[in-house]
């Protein structure tokens, strides 16, 4: 699927001894919001996952409604099964979207 630019970033993963990655990039819209959740719930879920997952935003360069209620849940479903969810480098336009939403008081974003 590509965005408007003509790329297709999505959403990977990298795994380090620490913690999960997950890269999210391009816009995260209705279409692709259940690409990113899918990624967390499986991340949130696995018993014997790491406890901290990280979503690196830096590529991310649009989120929707769709977009941020999928972060909104999936921090939810990771409290409940003892995991923590936080942001890395987020563009302005998606911390002011966080802001204006009160969202970022949710998540712990460093990098911001």
């Amino acid at each position: 699927m590509e965005d408007r630019d003509g790329s297709t970033r999505g959403v990977w993963m990298n795994d380090d001894d620490r913690c999960l990655v997950i890269h999210v990039g391009g816009e995260m819209d209705i279409d692709r919001a259940p690409m990113l959740r899918n990624a967390l719930l499986s991340a949130a879920t696995q018993a014997d996952g790491r406890d901290e997952i990280v979503l690196d935003l830096s590529d991310l360069s649009f989120c929707d409604s769709a977009g941020l209620n999928t972060l909104i849940q999936a921090r939810q479903t990771a409290a409940t099964h003892g995991k923590r969810i936080s942001l890395r480098n987020p563009q302005p336009q998606i911390v002011r979207l966080l802001e204006m939403t009160g969202v970022d008081a949710l998540f712990l974003t460093p990098g911001t």
